[in-house]
């Protein structure tokens, strides 16, 4: 799915000006089939279980970032079903596609006046830029040139606001090394956009099913877990780890300082098949 830069961006208003407050849910891998199971967890109710705890937060996020394989079969009823839970949260919701995720379909359902297809956002004193690095029939990413022409024009007409940026798949090694070769395959490309502003105050993203946070040149590199099943950290082979569930809670002040904290659902046993090495 293509951006048109020339569309107006989106303009929310939030809570207090002087912090805006996001809610990240990630690789939610819903299924068709309500009874839909990855690695034997029923990714419906741990979806469920983390947005229950989303809307117990004591500060109401603003908005919700939702960063990729939202569905495993990128099926309309997964996606009919996503559109429909974020909007009885009554929370604005913005997406961008994963690797197990079709856009067009996407964008077919997941629209409905709470939940958006909007991929350039103002809000307060700072900007996210959703960008789409999905790649049709691939695990890996890439941002295709058409994207990064959208990240760089968007960047260069904002410079007064200090800026989000947000994709599925991660644009730095994290560790694992069979993860970081599905990565984003054209970093370097997207690493040298980022380094021209330096407006950009953190990069966001999904896909790794795992918490990452590292300060390169004073932008803060961020990823977070899924609503359901987790990957082990510094593994070499597929590995699924024993960690809960959970999601991302970020601040983003207006001095441009982003402070961030994950939250996990350890408060529910959840079935995983460690037996099973791939998903």
């Amino acid at each position: 799915m293509e951006n048109n830069i020339e569309n107006l961006p989106y303009e929310l208003v939030p809570s207090r000006m002087d912090v805006v407050r996001i809610a990240q849910v990630t690789d939610s891998h819903i299924f068709s089939d309500p009874e839909g199971c990855l690695l034997g967890l029923n990714t419906r109710e741990s979806f469920e279980a983390v947005c229950e705890r989303v809307l117990k937060e004591e500060w109401r996020p603003d908005f919700l970032l939702a960063t990729g394989d939202l569905a495993q079969d990128s099926s309309p009823e997964a996606y009919k079903y996503l559109a429909d839970y974020f909007m009885e949260m009554s929370i604005p919701s913005f997406w961008v596609a994963g690797n197990h995720d079709n856009p067009d379909t996407m964008e077919m359902y997941l629209s409905n006046g709470i939940v958006m297809a909007a991929k350039h956002l103002l809000v307060g004193k700072w900007q996210i830029i959703l960008l789409d690095s999905s790649v049709a029939r691939k695990v890996h990413g890439h941002l295709s040139d058409s994207q990064l022409s959208f990240l760089e024009k968007a960047l260069a007409r904002h410079t007064d606001r200090h800026t989000l940026v947000v994709l599925h798949h991660q644009p730095t090694d994290v560790g694992s090394t069979w993860l970081d070769g599905i990565g984003l395959k054209n970093r370097e490309e997207f690493s040298e956009v980022i380094d021209k502003h330096k407006h950009v105050r953190g990069v966001l993203w999904g896909h790794v099913h795992q918490e990452f946070h590292e300060v390169i040149n004073g932008v803060e590199w961020i990823a977070s877990p899924s609503s359901c099943v987790q990957f082990t950290p510094g593994s070499v082979d597929f590995s699924a780890d024993k960690k809960a569930p959970g999601y991302r809670y970020l601040n983003l002040f207006a001095d441009g300082r982003i402070e961030t904290v994950v939250h996990r659902i350890d408060n529910i046993e959840f079935t995983v098949d460690y037996s099973i090495k791939g998903y």
